[in-house]
């Protein structure tokens, strides 16, 4: 027996989907990710509950999803593509500044108000370590252009930790974030203190 596959019943069940991760992505920055239920979704997407569990699973499918589009953005492909194509390890840092600028800007207000703080659940933690370790992948993978190109005074490990403090979550959360920082100015004083850090002179 043949299986039917409707266009029409396909697209209706992707909008569903993206009024769910849409209202769930308000929510969660309005109210904050524990204090928000399936059931508030449901009601914000103006679907059942069991349609949201059908469609994108429990609170932590919901909270991955929602955060997808920042943890697989565009920029990240195009600053590695970057970042192999010189061998100015200068430009290097300079690249590698403007790729997490722009991806943070890009998604910050959701991706800031989920990610500063504890979110209270085991499962949400996990989804967010999730994130945190593509981060790290992506710049390991700087880190070790800058060592092909013979440019680093640290070793590897201390190298990838200089980089994160710096132009992964903690500089970019601190002093845009905390401090209000706008981001040119961030990714300047990043950048070089990045440069200043990592490179020999």
């Amino acid at each position: 027996m043949r299986t039917y596959h409707s266009p029409r019943r396909r697209d209706a069940a992707e909008a569903t989907r993206a009024a769910i991760l849409d209202a769930a992505g308000r929510l969660f920055v309005s109210e904050g990710y524990d204090k928000v239920t399936v059931a508030d979704i449901a009601s914000a997407a103006g679907v059942a509950v069991p349609t949201v569990y059908g469609s994108t699973g429990g609170k932590a499918a919901i909270l991955r999803a929602v955060l997808e589009p920042a943890v697989t953005d565009p920029a990240v492909e195009r600053t590695l593509a970057g970042v192999l194509a010189t061998d100015d390890p200068h430009e290097v840092i300079g690249l590698l500044a403007a790729g997490t600028r722009d991806s943070h800007e890009r998604h910050w207000d959701l991706v800031w108000s989920l990610t500063s703080g504890n979110l209270g659940e085991p499962c949400a933690e996990a989804v967010l370590a999730e994130a945190e370790a593509s981060y790290l992948a992506a710049l390991a993978e700087v880190v070790d252009r800058l060592i092909e190109l013979d440019a680093l005074k640290l070793d590897r490990d201390g190298a990838l930790d200089v980089l994160w403090f710096y132009l992964g979550r903690p500089g970019w959360y601190t002093m845009v974030g905390h401090r209000g920082w706008d981001f040119d100015r961030a990714q300047a004083w990043l950048a070089e203190s990045a440069r200043q850090s990592l490179l020999k002179s």
